[in-house]
């Protein structure tokens, strides 16, 4: 007795984890998000660029470490024998960039670009394993003027999204004073400075004070967290660092975005915060973050910094560099929060509905007509009833309607109706 076929298994219609499809709504939107990031990075004269998603991964363990390239980047052995990994951010790359050509490249530079990254995370709301980033880099300005153009683009593109100044917050520091806060005064080693500066970005502000105040003494000690808590709140502490001249930059930088928004009437909300530190570890100097101030959902936006080693890596002189990073999951999340998405846009402008095969050659010479005049047009080609046809138009938001049959088709006389006003027109 022959043996019966084994049964196929239907494959899965779920995407890939932490990744996601763009149907057309989601497309829309986008679109609309990466139209506002390119209008605004080229209103300050930023070119755009692109590269492969693909680098070697030592080029992320030289920059981030092991654990990174390990842990949180889909790193794999081509085909050559060669480690790659599929980029988890753009700046590396850009530095890459940058030091190959950059005897014949013109000073400054302003670039942007909107590269889809991958890490390998816990999927969460805000954080996927994919996803698409605006990336904004100005090199060759070592000066507060460089770092001011950056922040400000920040600022404007969340205005440009339709963003109050009250929507959202700008803090700024330098990351090299907790740096020397854990070194100098506490004598923390190299290692034991990064790892409780990371524990600073990741749970600072993002859990209850008391939840990080116990984690801090769990991991560090008492002592750790007084004297970082002390230099930080303590007035003669803070003004021995204010009289510091790296704080004298940040005040400088501050009011020089507080003095350009009084010329747009706007109050940039900007302040300096001790604390704020950033993930990566080739900050040099300023860094900053827009923070959202919505009760339920505070936490940084984007952010990024100054960046002055990096084309050291690919040897050679350094080269000064401040930019930003910001994506596309985060300001979507935060869009829809405020109420500040898109409407979405109906795929066409007319939709012709054609009674019968007969007449489907006259309603495609009417769709090139109007077509050449500028206009978006679908035919429905289904020969459903016409009622079914205009209630197809009316679903997909399509504003006006042209019936096709026979006595159309002959005449040449046809009518558009608006499905919002119901008024109807001679074409």
């Amino acid at each position: 007795m022959a043996e019966k076929p084994e049964k196929r298994k239907n494959l899965s219609t779920e995407p890939y984890k932490g990744v996601r499809d763009f149907y057309p709504a989601d497309m829309a939107i986008q679109k609309y998000i990466f139209d506002v990031w390119k209008k605004t990075a080229e209103s300050f004269g930023y070119e755009e660029y692109g590269a492969s998603v693909l680098e070697p991964a030592d080029m992320y363990k030289a920059k981030s470490g092991d654990e990174i390239v390990n842990e949180q980047t889909y790193t794999f052995i081509d085909r050559g024998e060669r480690e790659v990994t599929l980029r988890p951010e753009m700046t590396p790359t850009l530095a890459r960039m940058v030091a190959a050509k950059k005897r014949e490249l013109v000073f400054p530079l302003r670039w942007y670009s909107i590269p889809n990254l991958f890490r390998y995370e816990q999927p969460q709301r805000g954080r996927v394993r994919e996803h698409w980033q605006l990336n904004v880099d100005l090199f060759g300005v070592d000066d507060i003027e460089a770092d001011s153009e950056v922040i400000s683009l920040a600022y404007k593109v969340m205005k440009n999204f339709g963003a109050k100044d009250g929507d959202f917050e700008i803090r700024i520091n330098d990351s090299s004073i907790l740096v020397e806060i854990l070194s100098e005064k506490l004598g923390k080693g190299k290692e034991e400075t990064r790892n409780i500066l990371k524990i600073i970005d990741k749970k600072k502000n993002k859990i209850p004070a008391d939840e990080f105040k116990k984690l801090m003494i769990e991991k560090y000690g008492k002592e750790v967290f007084e004297k970082l808590d002390f230099y930080f709140n303590d007035q003669k502490a803070i003004d021995e660092f204010i009289s510091d001249k790296r704080f004298e930059k940040l005040k400088a930088i501050k009011a020089s975005l507080v003095e350009l928004a009084k010329d747009t009437k706007n109050t940039i909300p900007i302040k300096l915060y001790p604390y704020l530190t950033r993930g990566f570890d080739y900050y040099t100097g300023l860094v900053f973050e827009i923070y959202d101030t919505n009760p339920e959902n505070r936490r940084a936006l984007f952010g990024g910094g100054r960046y002055d080693d990096l084309c050291s890596l690919f040897g050679g002189d350094k080269i000064p560099a401040v930019g930003f990073g910001m994506g596309d999951v985060t300001i979507r999340d935060w869009l829809e929060t405020r109420g500040l998405l898109p409407k979405t846009k109906a795929p066409a402008d007319y939709y012709i509905c054609v009674m019968s095969e007969g007449e489907a050659a006259f309603a495609e010479k009417t769709a090139e007509n109007l077509r050449a005049k500028g206009s978006r047009v679908a035919i429905d080609f289904t020969y459903k009833k016409i009622g079914d046809q205009i209630k197809s138009a009316d679903k997909r938001g399509i504003p006006n309607v042209i019936v096709i049959g026979p006595e159309e088709a002959k005449s040449g006389k046809l009518k558009v109706k608006n499905l919002t006003s119901g008024e109807e027109k001679e074409l």
